[in-house]
């Protein structure tokens, strides 16, 4: 139904102006532009923290953190100490890029068989099932430990102080946690600590966490142990065993995150750099090396050909997503066999111009043994982080422990539960990830930090921003303004004995053309309209002649890009 008024809607919309660039018409505005230091957030405030550290002396490792820590006070629709961290740092000494998994790890004492014991056959989204260790705090300390200058206390001062003092809730922060509200506020401690007089804040309203700047504190004074160990892990225990939870003090003590070498392909000339599983982010990989093959630019954007190769591309990616993306300690990847040009090749040639897919299967590779916020910084001296840290499914799992002014991720549902899956439960083990931070050097320089918000949105949006970039010759701000294309509907990792068998759905923000819609269904795409999930963009861009810093900042969230 919803598709049917959207194209009637569509058919009587009047014809809007082109845009100079894609022959479209949509919102933007100008890209930021700086030589001393950028930051690009979901939140104004947090952007501004980030700036005020950096002009404190500190680098983009200690702003971005300083902006990590006040979103999670800001928009807990999103992030959280409660959650997990991923970031890849360019190290302008060592001129390399250092990527960084902060993702936590299930509990050692739950296992696959108390789930099939008790009936379960699917993890649950929400409540202390699917609560894994967080892995954030853990995340700050290693990258601070090797890139910062200042010091924690000075760090987290910012974030402590509007936790303590308040701040006004933004538009789109206030509806999001409206809806969360009536989802969460059966769980323990999130109705006393996440709302007013039971209700979400409402946009303007000051919000205050004294609890979460307690936590902060703590940590700013004691270190990670601050947060692994003592008081709080000891809360954090004694909350899972009064309220049906497995995390424990010791899940806490023994978690670590991991370096990580990032992976890359070039596109068109360009090397466009990934984390390895366990997150999702050589999906986007794999497009970029099917999609190459296609010359998109002839095309044009939002042409038929170019929504049909981009949702044709991510089917395939996501076949091989869900048959082959898992924490790589227990089930590695064969990665430079899916990034291989071969590879590519094999699978573009599934694609046909006249007709969409209606399954898609995994590659048969060679066997081997063995909602969210993302933001960007850089500094005066080169150095640039693309960092991305989340709950999962926006405030996450509900659970709440009293007096720490955080709710727990819900990374645990994407576990499943089938005893042949590489993505199945097991003890201490890392879930399949969405949250992936992207970056992009040319010539072996930085060219590109950059990250697109929304859980199965991220790889097709990290695709979609390159190719507005670098195929349809958009600016910064223009590339993420554009309108959007998400499918929905391919094999996930947590189910997958149930494959995708009717193509799923491509969703169009508005802006495409009618012929584009109708030649989509002529190639049987279902089509409809939907408001989200299109994600949240942030991006910093460098040039290497002048120096100078350009910043974009997602139009369909409530930050911006600033800099000095």
């Amino acid at each position: 139904m919803r598709s049917i008024v959207w194209l009637m809607l569509v058919l009587a919309a009047p014809i809007m102006a082109a845009d100079r660039v894609t022959g479209l018409a949509f919102a933007t505005r100008s890209p930021v532009h700086a030589t001393q230091g950028m930051a690009a957030t979901s939140h104004p405030l947090a952007t501004q923290i980030a700036l005020d550290t950096l002009k404190a002396g500190g680098s983009a490792v200690d702003a971005a953190i300083a902006a990590n820590a006040a979103l999670g006070l800001m928009e807990p629709t999103g992030c959280g100490i409660g959650g997990d961290l991923f970031a890849i740092v360019w190290d302008p000494k060592s001129r390399k890029l250092f990527g960084y998994n902060g993702s936590g790890r299930s509990p050692q004492s739950l296992t696959r068989q108390w789930f099939t014991d008790n009936g379960y056959q699917a993890i649950p989204p929400f409540g202390p099932l699917p609560v894994t260790v967080p892995g954030a705090v853990d995340g700050w300390f290693a990258l601070h430990g090797r890139f910062g200058k200042l010091s924690m206390r000075k760090i987290l001062a910012p974030a402590i102080g509007y936790a303590r003092e308040g701040h006004p809730v933004h538009e789109t922060i206030a509806y999001y946690w409206a809806r969360s509200v009536p989802r969460l506020r059966q769980y323990p401690g999130f109705v006393e600590q996440f709302t007013i007089d039971g209700r979400a804040p409402r946009n303007g309203e000051i919000w205050k966490n004294h609890n979460l700047a307690r936590t902060y504190e703590l940590i700013a004074k004691n270190g990670r142990d601050g947060f692994y160990s003592g008081s709080v892990a000891a809360t954090i225990d004694a909350y899972f065993k009064a309220n049906g939870g497995f995390l424990t003090a010791a899940d806490l003590k023994a978690h670590r995150g991991e370096w990580v070498d990032p992976v890359s392909v070039d596109y068109r000339g360009y090397t466009v750099w990934e984390l390895p599983p366990s997150g999702q982010g050589i999906a986007a990989l794999q497009m970029l090396r099917i999609l190459e093959g296609f010359d998109l630019r002839s095309y044009g954007f939002a042409s038929p050909e170019h929504v049909h190769l981009m949702v044709e591309a991510k089917k395939l990616a996501f076949a091989d997503r869900a048959r082959w993306y898992a924490d790589p300690a227990f089930h590695p990847a064969p990665l430079e066999f899916l990034l291989s040009g071969g590879y590519a090749d094999q699978r573009r040639a599934q694609i046909s111009m006249e007709r969409a897919m209606l399954s898609a299967e995994a590659g048969s590779a060679p066997v081997q043994e063995g909602d969210t916020i993302y933001l960007t910084t850089a500094d005066a001296n080169g150095m640039m982080v693309s960092l991305i840290q989340s709950n999962f499914r926006g405030m996450g799992s509900g659970m709440a422990a009293p007096g720490l002014g955080f709710i727990f991720q819900d990374r645990g549902e994407q576990f499943a539960l089938t005893d042949d899956h590489p993505n199945r439960f097991e003890p201490n083990k890392r879930p399949f990830h969405t949250i992936i931070p992207a970056f992009v050097t040319k010539d072996g320089a930085p060219w590109l930090s950059f990250g697109v918000m929304g859980g199965a949105m991220q790889p097709q949006g990290h695709v979609q921003i390159l190719v507005n970039l670098i195929d349809f010759g958009m600016n910064l701000q223009e590339a993420g303004d554009a309108p959007r294309i998400h499918h929905d509907g391919s094999t996930e990792p947590a189910a997958f004995v149930q494959p995708m068998v009717d193509g799923g759905v491509v969703q169009l923000e508005s802006g495409f053309p009618i012929d584009t819609i109708r030649a989509l269904m002529r190639k049987g795409h279902k089509v409809e309209f939907a408001d989200g999930p299109y994600g949240g963009y942030q991006a910093i861009a460098v040039d290497q002649a002048t120096g100078v810093y350009t910043g974009a900042s997602e139009s369909r969230k409530d930050g911006h890009a600033a800099g000095y």
